[in-house]
């Protein structure tokens, strides 16, 4: 670690390797390379000039990327995707004249993020269930023992601590039911061209326009989709991650209520987040047990909802086939929105796990407050034995 650099929270200290992974270079550029494989096989497949022999020696490079000769050139280019064209035309001289065909700068780029929002969106999934089977778990444990209900936070009607953990456990199958739509309609961006009319290939193909279709589709096909974007500008439309953030900005909604109530339920003993043996809850005060897990849910979670704001206003502000004014608030919205997401659940997924249910003090709030409660049956009584239930209120 440079520590005379600043290093983000999210990648040092809170998020997965694994979708840290997802928004790596190496997932990234190697994604590139995939990409123009599967361009230069459905080319060949389709019958422009292009060899197996070619197209296999760029998919010996997928992986091997070299990262120098890309960025030298790029202070050269200023440009990165002619940077890596270049890079990989050094380890590929056969195939170095066929790569990019046809292609524009978003059709690795665009085609790219689209990919990791769907590897994203999956690995949330996962984890997404994972809290769910813990609450369920919990719910179906506790679904007889009574605690006191809150409304105002004043205490209320009695509920159990099971149904109420259902109120959570259903927030979070409303937001898998929101995400698992938006993975079933991703689509690619597809093979579309500089402005979104497949000009380029139109020339390629002699204007052979079934062919360009059946392109859009074979490469969408190699690259794990079902469907491309029917139209597109230059890139992709931008509600695609207005849409996508506003799942995750869900999540975390959920995450922060569910995080409050604990952290409430804690500050009356009732019921607590884990609590290691080791932890300290204060320099100072010793007995304290901070509900620091839910109190840092509910900081990654602020985060996540005021971000879901960052691809709306983008997408709402681009101008007709595309501005790159998209470019620098993508690279910073949609990742950290990802990578606070999942640590979000991997808190989430600790803190269900290991929740600490207070039985005595549950019980003795409620007979704290049974004498008031019992003035709700006596009002039901009396109605019911004749007596006027707006006097008798």
């Amino acid at each position: 670690m440079n520590r005379k650099e600043y290093q983000n929270p999210l990648i040092s200290r809170y998020a997965s390797k694994e979708m840290s992974y997802i928004f790596s270079d190496d997932f990234k550029f190697s994604t590139w390379r995939k990409l123009w494989v599967a361009l230069a096989e459905s080319e060949m497949e389709l019958g422009l000039n292009i060899t197996p022999e070619q197209v296999d020696e760029l998919k010996e490079h997928i992986y091997d990327i070299n990262y120098e000769d890309a960025e030298k050139r790029e202070k050269e280019t200023r440009h990165d995707v002619m940077s890596h064209v270049y890079a990989y035309g050094l380890q590929c001289p056969k195939a170095k004249p066929i790569i990019h065909l046809g292609a524009t700068s978003a059709f690795v780029g665009d085609n790219t993020d689209i990919i990791q929002i769907s590897e994203g969106l999956k690995l949330i999934r996962t984890k997404l269930l994972n809290v769910i089977k813990n609450l369920a778990v919990f719910a179906e444990k506790y679904k007889e023992l009574p605690t006191l209900g809150f409304t105002h936070f004043q205490p209320a009607q009695l509920t159990t601590v099971g149904k109420r953990s259902c109120l959570w456990v259903q927030d979070f199958l409303m937001d898998i039911e929101e995400l698992d739509f938006q993975l079933d309609r991703l689509k690619l961006r597809g093979v579309k061209g500089t402005t979104g009319t497949q000009a380029s290939f139109m020339t390629l193909f002699n204007g052979d326009h079934e062919k360009i279709k059946e392109l859009d589709i074979k490469v969408a096909k190699k690259m794990g989709f079902e469907k491309s974007f029917p139209v597109t500008g230059q890139t992709y439309p931008r509600k695609l991650d207005s849409q996508t953030l506003n799942v995750l900005s869900q999540i975390a909604e959920s995450a922060h209520k569910f995080s409050n109530d604990i952290r409430l339920l804690q500050s009356l003993k009732e019921i607590e987040e884990p609590f290691e043996k080791n932890q300290i809850g204060s320099s100072a005060m010793a007995y304290k047990r901070n509900p620091m897990r839910c109190e840092r849910i509910a900081a990654l979670a602020r985060f996540v909802i005021t971000n879901s704001l960052n691809p709306a206003i983008t997408a709402a502000s681009q101008w007709f086939e595309r501005t790159l004014d998209d470019s620098a608030n993508k690279r910073l919205a949609i990742p950290q929105g990802f990578l606070a997401v999942d640590s979000i659940l991997n808190i989430m997924i600790n803190v269900t796990a290991g929740l600490v249910v207070n039985e005595m003090i549950i019980e003795q709030h409620i007979n704290n407050e049974l004498p008031f409660m019992a003035t709700e049956n006596i009002l039901m009584e009396a109605v019911k034995a004749g007596g006027d239930r707006q006097e008798l209120h």
